[in-house]
């Protein structure tokens, strides 16, 4: 695990350990309560929509094994302030057919 933001309501940011060269980011989200919010992930460059919805907890992955994605970075989530959420920042390989 290279970093972990706990149960946050609203929009916050947090930041992440260094990896492994060649290692993938891996970006785990999970949320409830009607919203939707976007995840913002500045070392690479990269940010996504996630949707949440009321009465339901949803979790969601996203792998990005981009150039840069080995280093030191920070998070940015901007949320409504009814949507509840938590992630975990991790490492790992990507899969054979992402090598290619």
């Amino acid at each position: 695990m290279a970093g972990q933001q706990p149960e946050t309501t609203g929009s916050a940011g947090f930041s992440y350990a260094e990896g492994a060269a060649g290692d993938a980011l891996i970006v785990a989200v999970r949320c409830r309560g009607a919203g939707t919010m976007n995840v913002a992930v500045s070392t690479v460059s990269v940010s996504f929509p996630v949707r949440c919805l009321a009465g339901e907890t949803r979790t969601f992955y996203n792998q990005v094994g981009l150039s840069g994605a080995e280093k030191p970075g920070s998070v940015r989530v901007t949320a409504p302030p009814g949507v509840h959420w938590s992630m975990t920042i991790g490492r790992g390989e990507l899969p054979a057919d992402d090598h290619q």
